[in-house]
C-alpha cells in the first residue's frame, strides 16, 4: 500500500504533466504503478493510465481476479468515504506504489469546510503529499506558501515538493536555499520549463491520449525530464512511508454473496461499447461494474467499423469528441444507419454527452454542419462556452426505463431502501459546450434536473424506444448502481427478443 499524492497550490501548475512523468519514470524502473484521479475526469485518467503501461484493450488489462487493470477515479460527490477507500484498497494491492492525482489545488473543493477537498481525500486515505509548485515569477514567496500549506492543516502530510517550470540555476538555487532556510518540506526536484512538457490542449482540457498520435513518444520525453529532474528514490521511500489501510467492507458478506450470486446466475449479454478517438469517456469502474453485472463489452470502433456486429444484446456510446471528428463520423454512414435501424428495432441503448450528440440529425460547429445518426430528433449546436459544467443532480422520473422488472436491480434497490444512506437523488457531472437545438415534439425524459443543465435545464435523459441518452455522465457507485440496472435492462430485452423468435418459429412450424 506504498502511495503518495500529487496536489498543488492551485490548478494549472503541471501536476498532471508531473504525475504522468512520475507514472512512466518509476514503471521504467520496473516498479508496478496504480494510478487515481480526484474527481469526476476521463482525460487524466488516460494519461495517467497509458504512462503506467495500463493502457489497450480491456481483454489486455484483466488481472487474474478479472479486475480491469487502469486508472479509477475517487470522487466524494458520487462516493461515500468507506468507498473510497474500498477502491483505493482494492486496485492497490498488486501495486508497488499508488500515485493519486488530485483537482485543482489542495485546499480546494466545493464544500466550504473542504469536506470534499484534495486535503480531504489525502487525510482519508493518510498519503504523504507531495505539492507541484508553479515557480514562475516567485523566489522567496515560495516560503510564506509553503509555511501556509503546512500550517493550515497539521493532519495533512506535506511530505515533499516539487518545483515545476523553473527559470535555470540560478533560479532553482534560490527556491531550494529558501525551501530549506524557511521550512522543513523535502525539495524532491526542479523540472525546469521545456516545451516537451506541454501536452496539447483544446476547448475541454488536454486532449486524450487515445487521439494523439504522438502520446507514446510524448510520455516518454516527459518520462525523461522528469526522472531527471526528480529524486525517484527519496520519492519511493516518501511513498513507502504511507500506514497501511485496512477499509471495511460496506456491505455485509451475506448482501455481497447475495448479489454476486444474481450475476453469475445469469447468461451472459454482449454489449458493444464504442471505443475510439471520438468517443473514449469512460470510467474504469463502470466497464468493470458492467463486467460483474454479466455483460460480455465488444469494441466498436464508429469511425473505422463499417457496422454494429449482428449479434448484439445491447449498446453503450459514452462522452468524447464527435465534434472533432464529425466528417469523419459522417463519412461512415454505413454505421450511422446501422446504428439508427438497430435503435430502431428496439435494441437496447445508453448515450451519454458525445453519444447523444451523435445520435442527433446533425452536428454544427465552426460554421460547419455534418449529418450524424439521426435517431434523436434533434440538431447539435456547438457554442464557443460552456453550455453545462460542474455537478448535477437527478431524479428519476416514472418514464425511467432501467431496474423497474430486472431481478438483480429490484434486489439492490430494496437494500438500499432500507439503507440509512439510500437517496433519491442521483449525483453526476457535465461538462458539454453544445447544446440541442430545433428538437421536433415533445420527449419522454428519464430525469428531473435538480441541479445542473441537462437536454432542457430541467430535464435529461432522452428516451425513444429502448434508447436513453443524457448530457449528464453517470457514475456506477454504491448510491446509484446503473451498470447493473442497465445490463438487467439488456438481457430483460434479449429474452423478450428470443421468446418472440421461438413463437415465431412456432408458429410457422
Amino acid at each position: 500500500m506504498s502511495r503518495i499524492y500529487i496536489s498543488a497550490a492551485h490548478k494549472s501548475s503541471g501536476k498532471t504533466t508531473i504525475s504522468i512523468g512520475l507514472c512512466a519514470a518509476l514503471s521504467k524502473k520496473g516498479l508496478k504503478i496504480q494510478p487515481f484521479k480526484k474527481g469526476p475526469d476521463y482525460i487524466d485518467p488516460l494519461w495517467l493510465a497509458r504512462a503506467s503501461g495500463l493502457s489497450g484493450s480491456i481483454a489486455e488489462n484483466l488481472d487474474a481476479q478479472g479486475d480491469i487493470e487502469g486508472c479509477y477515479n475517487l470522487d466524494f460527490n458520487t462516493q461515500s468515504k468507506q468507498e473510497i477507500l474500498q477502491t483505493l484498497f482494492k486496485h492497490s494491492h498488486n501495486a508497488d506504489i499508488s500515485l493519486i492525482e488530485g483537482n485543482k489545488g489542495l485546499y480546494d473543493g466545493v464544500a466550504l469546510d473542504g469536506s470534499d477537498s484534495n486535503a480531504a481525500v489525502a487525510k482519508l486515505t493518510q498519503s504523504p503529499v507531495i505539492l507541484v509548485i508553479d515557480s514562475r515569477g516567485i523566489t522567496r514567496g515560495v516560503a510564506p506558501l509553503l509555511s501556509g500549506y503546512r500550517h493550515f492543516d497539521p493532519d495533512v502530510n506535506i511530505a515533499g515538493v516539487i518545483f515545476n517550470l523553473t527559470g535555470g540555476p540560478r533560479h532553482e538555487q534560490k527556491l531550494r536555499a529558501i525551501t530549506e532556510e524557511y521550512t522543513d518540506i523535502p525539495v524532491l526536484g526542479m523540472v525546469r520549463k521545456n516545451s516537451g512538457m506541454e501536452l496539447d490542449e483544446r476547448h475541454l482540457g488536454l486532449m486524450p491520449s487515445n487521439e494523439d498520435q504522438h502520446a507514446s513518444q510524448k510520455i516518454a520525453d516527459i518520462a525523461q525530464m522528469v526522472g531527471d529532474s526528480v529524486d525517484l528514490d527519496k520519492l519511493i521511500e516518501i511513498a513507502n512511508s504511507a500506514p497501511e489501510l485496512t477499509p471495511v467492507l460496506s456491505i455485509n458478506k451475506k448482501e455481497a454473496s447475495s448479489i454476486a450470486n444474481v450475476s453469475q446466475s445469469k447468461t451472459r449479454v454482449r454489449i458493444g461499447i464504442c471505443e475510439d478517438a471520438a468517443f473514449g469517456f469512460y470510467y474504469t469502474d463502470d466497464k468493470q461494474a458492467l463486467i460483474d453485472a454479466g455483460a460480455e463489452l465488444v469494441s466498436i470502433d464508429t469511425l473505422h467499423d463499417h457496422g454494429l456486429p449482428d449479434d448484439l444484446d445491447g449498446l453503450f456510446i459514452g462522452g468524447g469528441f464527435p465534434e472533432t471528428h464529425m466528417q469523419q463520423l459522417s463519412d461512415n454512414e454505413s454505421m450511422r444507419i446501422s446504428i439508427r435501424d438497430a435503435i430502431e428495432a428496439d435494441l437496447p441503448t445508453y448515450a451519454e454527452c458525445g453519444g447523444l450528440m451523435y445520435l442527433t440529425r446533425s452536428l454544427e460547429w465552426n460554421d460547419q454542419k455534418a449529418d450524424m445518426v439521426g435517431v434523436i430528433p434533434a440538431d447539435t449546436l456547438m457554442h464557443k462556452k460552456p453550455q453545462g459544467r460542474g455537478y448535477v443532480e437527478l431524479e428519476a422520473t416514472s418514464e425511467m426505463p432501467w431496474g423497474k422488472s430486472s431481478n438483480e436491480s429490484s434486489e439492490v434497490s430494496a437494500a438500499k431502501i432500507n439503507d440509512s444512506k439510500y437517496t433519491p437523488i442521483i449525483n453526476a457531472h457535465e461538462f458539454h459546450y453544445s447544446r440541442l437545438v430545433n428538437i421536433s415534439g415533445e420527449g419522454k425524459f428519464a430525469y428531473n434536473v435538480h441541479r445542473g443543465v441537462g437536454i432542457t435545464g430541467d430535464k435529461d435523459g432522452w428516451i425513444y424506444k429502448n434508447l436513453l441518452a443524457n448530457y449528464s455522465h453517470l457514475r456506477n457507485t454504491e448510491k446509484f448502481e446503473w451498470a447493473k440496472q442497465f445490463v438487467g435492462f439488456v438481457r430483460e430485452k434479449a429474452r423478450f427478443k428470443e421468446h418472440s423468435l421461438k413463437d415465431n418459429v412456432n408458429r410457422s412450424l
